[in-house]
């Protein structure tokens, strides 16, 4: 690892926390503390609805000890069965390793009335205490205490690497991508729109990452916490992951485990994969960030962008780093019309590569003048064989990249970040839509060759984005919005293609932002430490460091950004996106 990549002396925050103020209870933590408390309550009818991926097996073994004299009923019982549930959704699944099809299920589509109404009837005539448990569970009847156990995306998909299976499968020893597939296309969507629906009405909330350290909050207190967080900036928890073409640069910048290989990628900016920790004096609740905009979305998103995306945050913030390691594979992402008839998706993944640090490195971007396309397509596929190694630069512009540069890559683009480059990659959010056309002959850290889906590719290839077009459109498109009183403001980034607009501020001095209408998510891209402050007190000052992203709700309207610390007189440079409305 090279200490030359650590150009600031500022510790990076991998726990960033929301401070919630004027709870009532605050947070029951401990197994102890949440089962007595939900015991107090003398509830007769307990539900335990579950999201996919709670251990309910060990849950089980919590609940025969606390609650020794109530009939236990797992919801899973009387639900379809599990050949039942995949021929149900055998169709959205599809073949593909990674890929399948948005679904439309709700929770109502596994649980058949006559085995509702067998339970219902069992509940009514049971004179003991009821605790029915599972996702599901609520399904049955209105129960005396609705208690929601919550998981985090990022521990479940660590939890598939452990042998974790999926709801009503049994595929603990699958590879975790067809696992993540079904989690993604079928398991979350119903669950979510489940979600939707118990979390106002619930009585306690669990987050239950950890079924052996369980931490609980009240209905009113889990709403004030989410509440806070449209009122304030704030950072997500940011996770960080090894990859084949993985680099050193966020191990030094970031303080990460020096004993780890690399790190190829850190999610720090999406909301359905990353958490929100909330601070109850000292006790801390880790809670899916994606539920912030569920039950808080005009707050957070603003009008038009939540009339535009509904309950999904449309804006991607993430680190691809190739610093001493190698090139990312070569690939594209489908026009918008493609994701909407192939696989059920709104909008595609329009992106933009910002360039944190850059030793060597640069990018693959579109292609040359008068490409042979038939030729092209026979060297792709005789390479997916591994008859020849594709010869990438005989088909595709190869640009060097420095620090602070800024490219598009609108949907349709053959790119790839190559090796020796720290990319911020800013873009839209279908999370995984990404049709690799060659991986340079590797293998993952699985030993399994990376899925390869040329023929997705080759349908979403725009052939006339060569040359002359890349270097007019997609490199550096600056333009200066502002250049007075030592603030310099730039628009830069995205093409006219995207809905996503990105500023760049460069200044000594106090910044005023503005809504516009939209949420905005920023980093910091150059200097120690800076304070986004409110001009009318609404929140407390916020501190950002070097490579860290924070988010302003659009609820917050305006706000200043200044430099603070070791940068305080120093020039620092933010960048900024938000949905153009």
């Amino acid at each position: 690892m090279k200490n030359e990549y650590k150009m600031h002396d500022v510790h990076f925050e991998k726990h960033p926390r929301i401070g919630v103020k004027d709870f009532e209870r605050g947070l029951i933590q401990g197994n102890d503390a949440v089962f007595s408390a939900i015991a107090e309550e003398n509830a007769r009818h307990i539900v335990m609805e579950c999201y996919p991926g709670v251990d309910t097996a060990r849950l089980r073994d919590e609940l025969v000890q606390y609650f020794p004299k109530a009939e236990l009923i797992f919801a899973d019982d009387y639900a379809l069965t599990k050949e039942e549930v995949g021929a149900k959704i055998r169709d959205f699944m599809t073949d593909d390793r990674v890929f399948g099809i948005m679904s439309h299920f709700v929770i109502d589509d596994f649980y058949p009335e006559e085995n509702v109404a067998r339970l219902r009837k069992r509940i009514a005539e049971n004179d003991r205490q009821v605790v029915v448990y599972g996702f599901g569970a609520s399904r049955f009847f209105d129960a005396d205490l609705v208690v929601y156990l919550d998981r985090t995306r990022h521990g479940i998909k660590t939890d598939y690497k452990k042998g974790l299976a999926n709801w009503k499968a049994k595929n603990h020893d699958e590879e975790p991508l067809k696992k993540e597939k079904r989690g993604f296309f079928f398991e979350w969507r119903t669950a979510d729109r489940l979600k939707k629906k118990l979390l106002p009405r619930m009585d306690y909330y669990v987050a239950a990452d950890d079924i052996k350290n369980l931490r609980m909050t009240s209905r009113t207190d889990y709403f004030k916490a989410l509440e806070t967080a449209t009122r304030r900036p704030f950072s997500m928890v940011p996770f960080f992951m090894e990859g084949v073409w993985g680099g050193q640069w966020m191990k030094a910048v970031c303080d990460l485990d020096k004993d780890k290989k690399n790190y190829a990628w850190c999610f720090n900016g999406i909301m359905e994969e990353n958490a929100l920790a909330f601070d109850f004096d000292g006790g801390i609740l880790v809670t899916p960030a994606i539920n912030l905009v569920f039950f808080y979305p005009v707050e957070l998103l603003g009008n038009r962008v939540h009339a535009r995306f509904g309950t999904e945050f449309p804006i991607r913030f993430d680190f691809l780093d190739t610093m001493e390691g190698g090139n990312l594979s070569l690939q594209i992402h489908p026009l918008t019309e493609y994701i909407q008839d192939t696989f059920g998706m709104h909008y595609t993944q329009d992106e933009s590569y910002y360039i944190l640090d850059s030793r060597g490195g640069g990018v693959y971007l579109g292609l040359k003048e008068d490409v042979d396309k038939e030729a092209m397509i026979k060297d792709l596929r005789r390479a997916e064989k591994g008859e020849i190694s594709f010869p990438a630069e005989k088909y595709v512009n190869k640009y060097p990249a420095k620090k602070h540069d800024h490219i598009s890559i609108p949907a349709g683009t053959i790119h790839c970040s190559m090796e020796g480059t720290m990319v911020l990659e800013i873009s839209a959010t279908p999370y995984i839509f990404t049709f690799k056309m060659w991986d340079w002959g590797r293998v993952d850290l699985d030993g399994k060759p990376r899925p390869i889906h040329l023929d997705h590719a080759i349908e979403n290839i725009q052939w006339d984005r060569t040359t002359s077009w890349v270097e007019q459109e997609l490199l550096n498109p600056f333009a200066t919005i502002k250049d007075a009183d030592g603030i310099l403001e730039e628009k830069t980034g995205l093409h006219e293609r995207e809905f996503i607009e990105t500023r760049r501020h460069t200044a000594k001095e106090k910044v005023l932002h503005q809504s516009h209408g939209s949420v905005d998510v920023l980093m910091l891209v150059e200097g120690t430490e800076a304070v986004v402050e409110s001009p009318l007190d609404a929140f407390a000052p916020f501190v950002v460091r070097y490579a860290e992203t924070f988010i302003v709700p659009e609820n917050v309207k305006e706000y200043t950004v200044r430099p603070h610390g070791e940068s305080a007189g120093e020039t620092i440079k933010t960048i900024k996106a938000f949905v153009r409305v």
